[in-house]
């Protein structure tokens, strides 16, 4: 372990972050796990990926 990482652990054992920074930090890891969870469970459309397929419609 870097020990620059012991000196930040130390820094915020004694000066913790503020409650509303936990909150924000909450709120993102739980967003993230809902994606995750719509992905695994529903798929990702096609739409939304980088290499997938167009699908136009017909007409």
């Amino acid at each position: 372990m870097n020990p620059l990482w012991l000196i930040r652990m130390a820094r915020w054992a004694r000066n913790p972050p503020s409650v509303l920074r936990v909150i924000i930090g909450a709120v993102v890891v739980a967003f993230c796990l809902i994606l995750v969870g719509i992905e695994h469970f529903w798929g990702w459309p096609d739409w939304l990926r980088v290499n997938g397929r167009m699908r136009l419609p017909k007409p």
